[in-house]
């Protein structure tokens, strides 16, 4: 029996922007190349055209504006890369194997709830949003190593960072809430 996949056309945004394909990028380079597409796909220049033109720069502008999010952020951007090598990530579905992870998270979020107890809460956040950031930058510097190697160990393996990497920003973003919460008293 044949199986058919659904092939999904996926959007290089690196084509789109002419750069090569890799997690380091010149974000100065970006930056010029998306404003040079965004004066050549601006809606407001096709507002004489018909309206088959006007939907397609409409459609131009928002690939423009898509891949500059995307290209622009180092997680987006290796998730982008592995999507553009045929990795599929899906990060609510796959469960993370790595044990020690796994513990890593329940301590973390053991601490942020126990951090609005503490004697300086303010300062319990912020010492947990350092060691936060110091694994996230631990971790992005192995993913762009894992990235310049395009075998398919090396793709697992950079998609199993970026399924951290998602948890450690959004842990992040809690730990600034709260801060931000305790900051308004």
């Amino acid at each position: 029996m044949i199986q058919h996949q659904k092939t999904l056309i996926v959007m290089n945004y690196f084509a789109l922007f002419n750069l090569t394909p890799s997690f380091e990028i010149d974000k100065a380079g970006l930056a010029a190349t998306y404003q040079q597409l965004q004066k050549l796909t601006h809606p407001d220049k096709f507002a004489t055209a018909s309206e088959r033109d006007k939907l397609i720069a409409l459609q131009k502008n928002a690939q423009v504006n898509d891949g500059y999010q995307v290209l622009k952020t180092p997680l987006s951007r290796a998730e982008h890369m592995l999507e553009l090598r045929g990795v599929e990530l899906q990060h609510e579905q796959k469960t993370m194997q790595d044990g020690a992870f796994l513990m890593q998270q329940m301590e973390w979020r053991e601490q942020l709830d126990d951090a609005q107890h503490a004697d300086d809460p303010l300062s319990a956040l912020e010492s947990l949003d350092e060691d936060v950031a110091a694994d996230i930058k631990r971790l992005l510097s192995e993913l762009g190593a894992l990235l310049e190697q395009p075998d398919d160990e090396s793709n697992e393996n950079a998609a199993n960072l970026v399924r951290k990497l998602k948890f450690l920003f959004k842990l992040r973003h809690e730990i600034e809430l709260k801060e931000d919460a305790l900051s308004d008293f």
